[in-house]
């Protein structure tokens, strides 16, 4: 099938006899952000993001609830509920996401969208319920439902991308896909925890809740339909066989396999260092709480914009490439962040404020590291998730997501258990974070091998 390239269209004959004429991007003539304004792109953004928005507002929100009003002044141990919410959102991955993929090879897509969306507005009046009883135990699970939908949705949401976009705009869909949900964490984050600490916060808060599971919905209304991959697919409920199936194909494939495992890394990291913030502002900067919103915004804004950097450097094309200076930024610019960290003021009575911490060089130097860090985790992180995308099968591509999933979870679980072990041995965390910088170099000799 010869097809010959004029300027933005290409002319594909088929067997001789059939013209088809087909628009492509050329990143080099328009901006990734063209897809914004397609069909075939904007319904699935906007769902995507009000999404993850929704999940981090309400998670947010319970988090603050349960740590400033319902049991601020009980004998319960807080740091164990905030545990144990964080573990019941990320449960359902280990649990379901096998069965997400089944569903998502075997199921028109676009379909399972609009069921998971109606879904979470079901969740969303539960919510407001659970709000104004305050019930702590209802919400609870509702977060562990709400971690459950999110495993549903995973697999679709980037199987269902090259479907829709062309081979030459995977790198600029992905970017958005990662840079949006980056941003709807830090929006939502900060929007749960300020609203719910308002006089009636939790009627505010069930009100946008609502609002938005709405228009999530609405907007999964104008994806389009997708044909089916695999309508041959026999279920399997038992999630620990489909589990370890997933799992050994993904291993078969010896370049997704490095690409899950990079991936995981990545979100290994990530946790860490979002965890630890809090910590690392008070203990090791001596700053407040607003520079762990600011070190949130860095990071997040970092990995927005060394996503949306992925398609012009690599100008559409899925490729490695920038993967191994991803990494190598990583690493160099975690080290510098330990040196910066420790030629920091001396403890004083009061935590310093956002402005006496703009005005030292420590405040720059940790902010501009941890801007760099971010970034180049972007640059590491988007192509590793396109070349998922490409090269699975697209009759086993949802369950190959689905794998990753499993394993980001797991590396997530990890992250936490290994900052546990490390603090007990009377680490600090920075030694923390320089530790994880240094693993980073190995590890990425190994995926970039």
């Amino acid at each position: 099938m010869p097809f010959f390239v004029l300027r933005d269209f290409y002319y594909q004959i088929e067997d001789n006899k059939t013209l088809k004429i087909k628009f492509i991007s050329d990143p080099m003539i328009q901006s990734q952000f063209y897809l914004l304004k397609t069909k075939r792109f904007l319904p699935l953004f906007i769902t995507q993001f009000l999404g993850a928005f929704n999940d981090n507002v309400f998670k947010n929100a319970l988090v603050i609830l349960m740590t400033y009003k319902v049991f601020a002044n009980s004998h319960l141990n807080i740091q164990i509920l905030v545990t144990v919410a964080a573990g019941l959102f990320i449960l359902p991955f280990f649990l379901f996401s096998a069965t997400a993929g089944q569903l998502a090879d075997k199921i028109e897509k676009s379909y399972l969208i609009r069921i998971i969306k109606f879904a979470e507005i079901i969740l969303m009046i539960l919510a407001t319920l659970g709000f104004y009883f305050n019930n702590i135990s209802m919400l609870m699970t509702i977060l562990f439902l709400l971690g459950s939908q999110a495993t549903f949705f995973g697999p679709i949401k980037y199987a269902i991308l090259p479907i829709q976009l062309h081979p030459d705009e995977l790198i600029a869909g992905n970017g958005l896909i990662e840079a949006g949900t980056f941003l709807s964490i830090l929006l939502g984050t900060i929007f749960g925890g300020v609203i719910i600490l308002l006089p009636h916060g939790e009627y505010y808060i069930s009100i946008a809740l609502l609002l938005f599971s709405l228009i999530g919905f609405l907007s999964s209304l104008y994806i389009p339909n997708t044909h089916v991959e695999n309508t041959e697919i026999i279920i399997c409920y038992n999630f620990l066989r489909e589990t370890f199936r997933v799992i050994q194909y993904s291993k078969a494939r010896r370049d997704l396999y490095l690409s899950i495992l990079g991936i995981s890394w990545f979100w290994l990291v990530g946790a860490v260092f979002l965890a630890e913030f809090p910590v690392f502002t008070k203990d090791i900067l001596h700053a407040n709480e607003h520079i762990v919103t600011w070190f949130i915004a860095i990071f997040s804004i970092g990995i927005g914009i060394g996503s949306l950097l992925c398609n012009r450097l690599l100008n559409g094309k899925v490729h490695t490439t920038y993967v191994p200076i991803g990494a190598i930024g990583i690493t160099v610019f975690g080290i510098d962040l330990y040196f910066a960290a420790r030629h920091n003021m001396l403890p004083s009575m009061h935590l310093m404020g956002m402005i006496p911490f703009l005005q030292s060089f420590t405040g720059w130097r940790v902010s501009f590291d941890l801007l760099l860090i971010s970034i180049c985790g972007g640059l590491y992180t988007v192509p590793l998730y396109a070349i998922l995308q490409q090269r699975s099968d697209p009759m086993y591509r949802s369950r190959v997501i689905a794998s990753n999933n499993i394993l980001n979870a797991f590396f997530m679980v990890i992250s936490a258990i290994g900052t546990i072990v490390m603090l007990k041995l009377h680490f600090t965390v920075n030694d923390v974070f320089l530790t994880v910088a240094i693993l980073n170099a190995f590890v990425a000799m190994y995926i970039c091998q």
